[in-house]
């Protein structure tokens, strides 16, 4: 019996981008959850605490980092959707097109929160 053979033909198509973005931006998002921790942890042990970490947070740096989180969330949270379309709803044409329209949403949305910090 012969072995089919390995193919990756498939990588680098949008929908399989689309795939690898929602599962990295969720890596992202729990590599996150121990600092978003830390930060409520600092809020229990006292107020002089908590209010340095927050006047750090008012740098620039910060800022955009916040919108790097804004801008993988609304991914994360447009593959999700993408996902349930996909396993709940029937095969459509356009599904390619949508992926890439989600991808622009995303970053519109983190434009959106970036242009309010500043």
């Amino acid at each position: 019996m012969s072995a089919r053979p390995h193919t990756t033909g498939y990588r680098g198509d949008r929908l399989w981008l689309a795939a690898m973005v929602h599962r990295v931006s969720g890596v992202l998002l729990a590599a996150f959850l121990p600092l978003h921790f830390l930060v409520l942890g600092l809020a229990l042990e006292g107020e002089a605490q908590l209010d340095g970490f927050l006047h750090w947070t008012k740098s620039p740096l910060v800022k955009f980092a916040e919108t790097g989180l804004v801008l993988l969330l609304a991914i994360h949270l447009l593959g999700g959707i993408r996902l349930l379309v996909i396993e709940n709803m029937p095969w459509r044409e356009g599904q390619k097109r949508m992926a890439t329209l989600a991808a622009a949403a995303a970053v519109g949305i983190a434009g959106i929160f970036l242009i309010a910090l500043l």
